[in-house]
C-alpha cells in the first residue's frame, strides 16, 4: 500500500519521512553551524586570553589548524558518505555530533599548538560526518520538486545557528567575567556549555531521525569501493561542477567564520584600543550581519533553484560570491561603512553557493549511491577549506587581511567561467522517476 506523499512546511517529502524527521534533521542544521561557527570566531580568545599566543602568529596558528582538521575531514568524509548508504544516516550524525563534543570540551585544555592540532583533528572527523548527512538528508527526505525549499529552509537554520553562535554563545565570557570569573575560566565554561551542546543533539540525531529499513542498507559493495563511484560520477558535467561549487561554496564559511573574525578582532586591540573580549563581541555582531543577511537570503535561493535551472542559480552564487569577496580588498576601516556593504553582500554569497550547488548534487545523483555522491562533495567541499587556510593564512600575515578573502573570490570566478562552459552539457536526471523504476528490482534483490 503506498502512503500518500506528506507536505512538511511546503515541502513534499518522501514516503516514510514524518515531521518529527524533518524538525530533527532542521534541528541538526541549526546545530552543526553553531558549533561550526564558534570553534573558528571563538579562537581569538582562546588565542589571547587562555593561550597568550602572541597576534603576530594569529594568521599562521588558524591556518594550521584548518589545514589539519580539514585533512581529517579529508580522509573521512568521503568513507562517512559511502558508510551511511551501508548502515543508515542516524547512526553516523551521532557519532559525528559526539565527536564534535569531544573536541569541544578538550579545546580549551590544551597546553601547545600541538594539542590544539590534534583536538582539531577529533572535530574534524565528527564535522565530516555531520555535515555529509545533512546534505544527504535533504535528498533523502524531500522530493526533487521541493528540494530547493527544503534547501532555502536549511539555509535559514545555517543563519539561525551562525547568529547565535555570534549573537549568544560568544557573549558568555563577557556575562561571567561580570559574575567574577576569571577570562580563561569564563573560556572553558563557554567552551563546556558547547560541548554540552553538541552531545545533546546527539542523542536527538539518534532518537529523532528517519531508521533506515533493511532494503536500504542491501548494499555488496565495500566502503571503498562506494566511495569510489562517488569518484568516478564526476564524468556526469553537472556532478563535476557541482564538486567544484563545494569547493567554494565551503570554504566561504571558514573563510568568514575563521579570518574575518580574526581581522576585525586583531583591528579592535590594535587600532581601536578594545580588550579581547570587546574586540570579539564588536567582530561577532559584524559577522553575525552576514549570517543575518544569509538567513533573510536563504528562502530567496531556496525558491530560486526550484524555478529556474539550477546551474543558472549557482552561477549567479557564484557571481555574487566573485563580487563581494573580491570588495574587501578595497576596505581600509573593518569597522566602518563600507565593510557593512561587502557583509551584506559575502552573506548573501555564502548562503546562495550552498543552497545552489546542494540542490544540483541532489538532482544529479540517485538514492542507490547517493550517500558515496554526497561525501565526495563534501570532500571537495573539505579540500577548499584546506586549500583557503593555507593559502589564506599565509596572505592574511604577509600580504594583506583581505587576502584570503580575495583569493575565495578569485575561485569564485573561475568556476563561474567553467559553469558558463557547461550549462548546456547538464542534464536534469529526475530522482524520483528513476528510483520508481529502481526501488522494486532493488527491494526483490
Amino acid at each position: 500500500m503506498t502512503t500518500k506523499a506528506k507536505k512538511y512546511l511546503g515541502i513534499t517529502t518522501h514516503e516514510g519521512v514524518s515531521g518529527w524527521n524533518m524538525t530533527t534533521f532542521y534541528v541538526t542544521c541549526v546545530a552543526t553551524i553553531l558549533l561550526g561557527t564558534f570553534i573558528n570566531a571563538f579562537q581569538p580568545y582562546l588565542y589571547t586570553e587562555i593561550m597568550n599566543i602572541d597576534r603576530s602568529e594569529h594568521g599562521a596558528v588558524t591556518g594550521t589548524l584548518n589545514f589539519w582538521g580539514e585533512i581529517a575531514i579529508i580522509a573521512t568524509v568521503g568513507l562517512w558518505g559511502a558508510l551511511s548508504d551501508k548502515i543508515g544516516r542516524k547512526l553516523i550524525m551521532s557519532i559525528g555530533f559526539t565527536l564534535i563534543a569531544i573536541a569541544l570540551y578538550l579545546y580549551p585544555h590544551a597546553d601547545s599548538v600541538g594539542q590544539l592540532v590534534l583536538y582539531r583533528c577529533i572535530y574534524g572527523v565528527g564535522i565530516a560526518g555531520a555535515t555529509c548527512m545533512i546534505v544527504t538528508l535533504v535528498a533523502d527526505y524531500a522530493k526533487d520538486e521541493s528540494r530547493g525549499k527544503a534547501a532555502g529552509l536549511q539555509g535559514m537554520c545555517n543563519g539561525l545557528g551562525a547568529v547565535t553562535a555570534l549573537f549568544v554563545i560568544l557573549r558568555l565570557p563577557d556575562m561571567f567575567q561580570a559574575d567574577g570569573m576569571s577570562p580563561v575560566d569564563a573560556g572553558i565554561t563557554t567552551y563546556n556549555i558547547t560541548a554540552a551542546l553538541s552531545f545533546i543533539i546527539a542523542i536527538v540525531s539518534w532518537i529523532g531521525l528517519k531508521s533506515h529499513v533493511k532494503n536500504e542498507m542491501a548494499h555488496t559493495d565495500s566502503t571503498f569501493a562506494k566511495a569510489m563511484q562517488g569518484i568516478r560520477a564526476a564524468k556526469n558535467q553537472g556532478i563535476a561542477l557541482a564538486y567544484a561549487a563545494s569547493f567554494v561554496s565551503r570554504a566561504n564559511l571558514t573563510i568568514v567564520g575563521a579570518f574575518m573574525t580574526l581581522w576585525l578582532s586583531n583591528y579592535g586591540t590594535a587600532e581601536a584600543g578594545m580588550n579581547a573580549s570587546e574586540a570579539l563581541k564588536k567582530a561577532g555582531m559584524i559577522v553575525a550581519l552576514a549570517q543575518g543577511c544569509a538567513l533573510l537570503g536563504a528562502p530567496f535561493f531556496g525558491i530560486l533553484t526550484d524555478k529556474i535551472n539550477r546551474v543558472t542559480a549557482l552561477l549567479i552564487a557564484l557571481f555574487i560570491s566573485f563580487v563581494g569577496y573580491t570588495s574587501t580588498y578595497f576596505i581600509t576601516d573593518p569597522f566602518g561603512g563600507a565593510m557593512i556593504v561587502v557583509v551584506v553582500i559575502i552573506g548573501l554569497s555564502e548562503i546562495g553557493g550552498i543552497i545552489t550547488s546542494g540542490v544540483l548534487i541532489a538532482q544529479q545523483t540517485t538514492e542507490k549511491n547517493r550517500g558515496a555522491v554526497i561525501g565526495i562533495f563534501n570532500l571537495s567541499g573539505a579540500i577548499g577549506i584546506l586549500v583557503s587556510s593555507v593559502i589564506g593564512g599565509y596572505l592574511f600575515d604577509h600580504w594583506d587581511q583581505s587576502g584570503p578573502f580575495v583569493f575565495i573570490g578569485l575561485c569564485a570566478l573561475a568556476v563561474f567561467i567553467w559553469g558558463l562552459m557547461v550549462r548546456g552539457k547538464v542534464s536534469k536526471q529526475l530522482n524520483d522517476h528513476k528510483e520508481a523504476l529502481t526501488t522494486p528490482a532493488d527491494a526483490g534483490a
